[in-house]
């Protein structure tokens, strides 16, 4: 924002025709880095839908279910499948909408609102998607203790002794928290660094409109 500290001293120290120009001046500026980081945001999110896609080809729910022998499950996975994807594509819609808004809106208290809206959807789109990781998680444990042969040895530990049962929820709490974490940096990563400069962008908007 230093471009923008130096225009606002600019018109500070001059008369007030030259205010209305500069302010103008900033706007477009802010006005233009907004566009471009929502813009950001439509990118990254349509890259990640992508990438996840790819990934489950080579990490088949269908063949682990057909592998343990319980191919019945696979209608509800595929239900689950669907509805996700219904749930990521209506973020991805509301992405490419706030782009446009941004993008066409000529008001400073307009922009503003946009700015706000944007943010929010996609604070929404990262709890959304931790949400979903935290439940598959939960069901890909419970499936698996559950109609997998391998784990009757473990059955068997936990019914013969009491801290097998403690040692399997710690282990499993552990690697759950790992993964919740490594995706949560992902996302305060990514997402994170541009919600604070479209903040940012916000709050110069703000000093204008007072």
């Amino acid at each position: 924002m230093k471009e923008l500290d130096l225009l606002k001293k600019d018109w500070q120290k001059s008369d007030h025709s030259f205010v209305q120009v500069s302010e103008n001046e900033i706007y477009k500026m802010i006005h233009k880095k907004s566009s471009s980081i929502v813009k950001w945001i439509l990118i990254i999110s349509i890259l990640e839908v992508l990438l996840w896609t790819f990934l489950s080809v080579f990490f088949n729910i269908d063949d682990y279910l057909r592998q343990i022998k319980h191919l019945e499950l696979v209608p509800y996975f595929d239900m689950l499948t669907y509805l996700n994807y219904i749930v990521i594509i209506i973020f991805i819609y509301l992405f490419y909408k706030n782009y446009i808004l941004i993008s066409t809106t000529t008001s400073t208290t307009k922009l503003m609102q946009d700015i706000l809206k944007t943010r929010k959807t996609v604070q929404y789109y990262v709890w959304y998607n931790l949400g979903m990781l935290i439940f598959s998680l939960i069901l890909g444990f419970a499936i698996a203790f559950s109609y997998n042969p391998e784990m009757d040895i473990l059955k068997e530990k936990i019914a013969e002794n009491n801290s097998a049962l403690a040692i399997t929820i710690g282990v499993l709490l552990f690697f759950s928290i790992l993964a919740i974490s490594v995706f949560w940096l992902f996302y305060r990563l990514v997402y994170g660094i541009l919600l604070r400069r479209l903040f940012a962008n916000y709050k110069e908007l703000k000093k204008i409109d007072l």
